[in-house]
């Protein structure tokens, strides 16, 4: 009968500490690689930035940055999903735009 107790009681134990721990694993995992990958997008684009890109790759550069808006709005309703999606679109147009950029700059000297 103590042995039954004590089983069950560790089973309790167990699943109030499981719980939590799952819930917040999963629940905040869409954040977490969120903002993983929003940095590499921001980083891209103000390298983009720097090059000088607004000049150079307008088209790219003025889409990297309202793609990168957009990240922040669906991240901050939640919608982690879409807000990777986002940040990978910015970060792909940033890159092309620092590549435009790095072409325009080097034809320049």
């Amino acid at each position: 009968m103590i042995k039954q107790r004590v089983r069950n009681v560790m089973w309790m134990g167990s699943a109030l500490v499981a719980l939590p721990l799952a819930v917040l694993l999963t629940g905040g995992c869409g954040g977490l690689i969120y903002s993983v990958g929003d940095s590499g997008a921001e980083s891209k684009f103000r390298e983009a930035k720097k090059l000088g890109a607004e000049q150079h790759a307008p088209y790219e550069y003025y889409t990297a940055q309202e793609h990168l808006k957009k990240a922040a709005e669906e991240a901050a309703q939640g919608d982690y999903g879409d807000a990777i999606s986002f940040a990978n679109i910015a970060e792909d147009n940033a890159k092309q735009a620092i590549k435009i950029a790095r072409k325009a700059r080097a034809g320049a000297q």
